[in-house]
């Protein structure tokens, strides 16, 4: 799979929003234009090994990871602090 060639700034947002808990892969897909696929091959090229697979362990079956499967319709919290 070809990946995108991405800024360092653009590159670490992504890994960011993956690793957040409540962010799901279609918000990334929405900003970035970056399937879900693509997301865990940056995030499998980027990331050390045992980084990777602590990843993937937790974001398997994750339901806030998916839109579709997420049971609220609020957003999560944003603090004042946050751009």
């Amino acid at each position: 799979m070809k990946l995108p060639d991405l800024n360092s700034r653009s590159l670490d947002r992504i890994i960011e929003m993956a690793w957040e808990d409540r962010t799901p892969f279609g918000a990334i897909e929405a900003q970035f234009g970056l399937s879900e696929d693509r997301v865990i091959a940056i995030m499998r090229r980027e990331l050390k090994a045992s980084s990777f697979r602590m990843w993937r362990k937790r974001v398997s079956g994750r339901k806030t990871k998916h839109l579709a499967k997420r049971k609220f319709v609020e957003g999560r919290f944003k603090s004042q602090n946050q751009k």
